[in-house]
């Protein structure tokens, strides 16, 4: 899948803003975003395929977090300027990677 097909969905992009701010786990991303769990894995297992998010364990918690910078930026006419960038992010590491 690509990085446009991956965030063009309203859903997914509600996902990544959510782990803008920090890692989740399913639970929490599930009540945030107001999904249910079936429906946030398979959008979590599209963006882990696009690249931009991965997961680790915490106890016997799976929790997701970006391992990408994503950048949009979109200019009205005459510039009809639209540049999408995924970059690789330093993820952080917690005593149980």
């Amino acid at each position: 899948m690509s990085l446009i097909e991956a965030l063009g969905n309203g859903t997914r992009l509600e996902i990544l803003r959510e782990l803008s701010r920090e890692p989740k786990y399913v639970s929490e991303l599930t009540e945030a975003v107001g999904m249910d769990g079936k429906t946030a894995v398979h959008h979590l297992s599209t963006l882990e395929e696009a690249g931009l998010v991965d997961w680790y364990m915490r106890g016997n918690r799976k929790y997701y977090r970006l391992t990408a910078a994503v950048e949009l930026r979109l200019a009205p006419p005459p510039e009809r300027t639209f540049v999408l960038q995924a970059d690789q992010t330093e993820p952080e590491v917690s005593e149980t990677d």
